[in-house]
Formats: structure tokens, C-alpha cells, sequence
């Protein structure tokens, strides 16, 4: 496989990483917007809800049986739903990125318990199937459920 498929194939793979990585450089080195915590949330919407959102709603929605893979589960017309649950709040969290804090506040409240919700059924699948499949064990649960508790502490702190 030439590099650049490789190199192309491991950021789709990994886009819930970069996204974290690059949200935190923008933060820290390229970023205008001031004070710190204002800064790291209106990065980590945009990036890693925003885009992210993007990316996991258009696998689910127009490569189901990749995302379905991904995660060890059957594809389901549920998943086409969540793919345009994904879709939608990509969508806002990137609008909020020139918003102030009230509609960072929404896209904050709707995405902590979206993923407090995610992860407990990705929990939930593991205990009850033993299902430790990369995208429902693995990374993704851990930063999802990191950003369940960041963004709310980043919105306070705003």
C-alpha cells in the first residue's frame, strides 16, 4: 500500500484523535479568542463534535455496514438515525464556533448527554457481550467520556 493511502486511511481510522490533536494545537498556538477556557471549548466544539460529528454521521448514515464493522454490531435503521443525530449536532457545533457562550451552552448540554449515553451503552455492550472491539471498548469510549466531564467544567470556567 503506497504511503499516502496509508497516511490517508490512518487519519479516517483515527479522526476522533486528530481532531483532539489538532483542537488542542489551534488552542494553544493559533488561537485569538481569549481567556483559556473560552479558547479550548470553542476548539474542542468545532473539532472534535463538529467535524467529528461530520465524519461518525456520513460513515453511518452513507457506509453503514463500515460503521457497523467498526464497532462489532449489526447495522440497523437505529444507526441511520444516529448517523443524522451525528450529522445534526456536527453541524451546530461547528456554528457555535461564532457563537457566544448561551449557544455553547446548548451544544454543550445536548452533547454531554449524548455521550454520557453513548458511553453507557458501549459500557453496557462490553459487560453484557464482552464486545472489545476497537470502536466500542476502546479509545474513542475513553475520550468520549473525557469530553462528557471537560466540556461542562470548559463551559463553567467560560
Amino acid at each position: 500500500m503506497p504511503l499516502i493511502e496509508r497516511a490517508i486511511r490512518l487519519t479516517l481510522e483515527n479522526v476522533p484523535t486528530v481532531m483532539f490533536a489538532a483542537a488542542m494545537v489551534m488552542a494553544t498556538f493559533f488561537s485569538a479568542i481569549p481567556g483559556t477556557a473560552e479558547r479550548y471549548l470553542a476548539w474542542l466544539l468545532l473539532l472534535t463534535v463538529g467535524v467529528q460529528g461530520l465524519w461518525a454521521g456520513a460513515t453511518h448514515v452513507f457506509f453503514p455496514e463500515t460503521g457497523a464493522r467498526y464497532i462489532s454490531w449489526q447495522t440497523s435503521p437505529f444507526q441511520t438515525e444516529v448517523g443524522f443525530a451525528d450529522l445534526a449536532i456536527g453541524v451546530t457545533a461547528i456554528l457555535s464556533f461564532w457563537q457566544g457562550t448561551e449557544f455553547k451552552a446548548a451544544v454543550v448540554a445536548y452533547i454531554t448527554l449524548f455521550y454520557l449515553g453513548v458511553g453507557w451503552v458501549h459500557i453496557r455492550d462490553k459487560i453484557a457481550t464482552g464486545n472489545q472491539q476497537k470502536g466500542n471498548f476502546g479509545g474513542l469510549l475513553v475520550m468520549t467520556l473525557i469530553k462528557a466531564v471537560a466540556f461542562p467544567l470548559l463551559l463553567w470556567l467560560s
